[in-house]
């Protein structure tokens, strides 16, 4: 795979540039308030925290419209929130309350939103790869210009599916862009442990497969990638596969005080703190001249008010009724 580094010359406006830090910025201030007030046990449902991984959903989902698919992971808040989907439904659906945007069945594991084209995240590792390649094919077949996204984890390339997904959407040359996130760890197994040599994936010709290994804490170099692996979908001249690498900064699930010790040093996470994609950006924003602190204040009041809405939303919202739990199973 070709790597892509920092990227210093971007056709990009100082206008984009405030989007994706408020998309970041609101991603990690939402999964920080979770992470805070998860032990109040309030919220029922496993979470798997997204902190560190903000650049990768941001600069992906900047180059998508509504009429666009993704398919998500486990650790979906970040792609859920990048594409459109609505906080007051994540966070209802968080508490399990009918108000959510899986009417409380699917907690944070199962989130969807339609409307803006997120197609459903899942518990399964791998679960949504051949679902994505799946709705490109429909968008190929139906002769549409959309393109399908699907994010998915270092530990999902371990699985068999995924070079089945990529081989057949390479065959039939289908609008899709497979986002490998590699956070360094499946659960608390590093990713050396699992997969041999420095590419998770081994590439194909250029011509067959669009591949690129980008820094995944550079939001504008995932911005900048991203880009021409979607124009390129559009165009019709077949999927991408582009590996994101970062790093996730708490641990596989739950919040910090759940975190297993031992498998990883505390120097390291201080390291790739000392990284966070959304210091970095934010720092760069400001030595450029490009945002205040006044817009900076804002940007965060308007965001933690945001939050608080959707809090008090999700509190004063019904939980399913029993009589309505039966619905939407598969059943005979």
């Amino acid at each position: 795979m070709k790597r892509d580094g920092l990227c210093s010359i971007m056709k990009i406006s100082s206008m984009e540039m405030k989007a994706l830090l408020f998309a970041m910025l609101r991603i990690r201030k939402v999964q920080l308030a979770i992470e805070g007030r998860y032990l109040e046990n309030e919220m029922k449902t496993p979470i798997h925290l997204y902190i560190g991984q903000e650049g990768i959903a941001a600069g992906v989902c900047a180059h998508l419209e509504a009429r666009d698919y993704i398919n998500s992971t486990h650790r979906s808040h970040g792609h859920y929130l990048a594409k459109g989907g609505d906080l007051r439904a994540l966070m209802a659906e968080l508490h399990g309350k009918e108000t959510g945007c899986s009417r409380g069945r699917g907690g944070s594991m199962h989130l969807v939103d339609p409307a803006v084209g997120h197609y459903g995240s899942s518990a399964i590792v791998g679960g949504g790869l051949a679902i994505g390649v799946g709705m490109g094919l429909a968008i190929k077949m139906k002769k549409r210009t959309g393109v399908s996204v699907i994010f998915f984890g270092d530990g999902a390339a371990d699985e068999g599916v995924f070079y089945e997904s990529v081989n057949f959407a390479v065959l039939k040359k289908l609008p899709v862009v497979f986002v490998l996130e590699n956070n360094q760890f499946s659960v608390c197994s590093r990713v050396s442990a699992r997969q041999p040599g420095d590419n998770v994936f081994h590439k194909m010709p250029a011509k067959l497969l669009f591949t690129r290994i980008i820094d995944g804490n550079d939001v504008l170099a995932v911005f900048n990638v991203a880009r021409t692996a979607v124009k390129r979908a559009r165009k019709g001249h077949g999927p991408s596969l582009l590996e994101c690498r970062t790093y996730r900064i708490l641990g596989h699930s739950g919040c910090k005080a759940q975190d297993a010790p031992g498998y990883r040093s505390r120097e390291e996470v201080y390291f790739w703190q000392s990284r966070c994609p959304v210091d970095l950006f934010r720092a760069k924003l400001r030595a450029d001249g490009l945002i205040t602190e006044h817009e900076l204040e804002e940007m965060g009041k308007k965001i933690d008010d945001q939050i608080e809405d959707a809090f008090a939303f999700a509190r004063q919202s019904p939980l399913p009724a029993p009589e309505a739990l039966p619905l939407y199973l598969y059943r005979e």
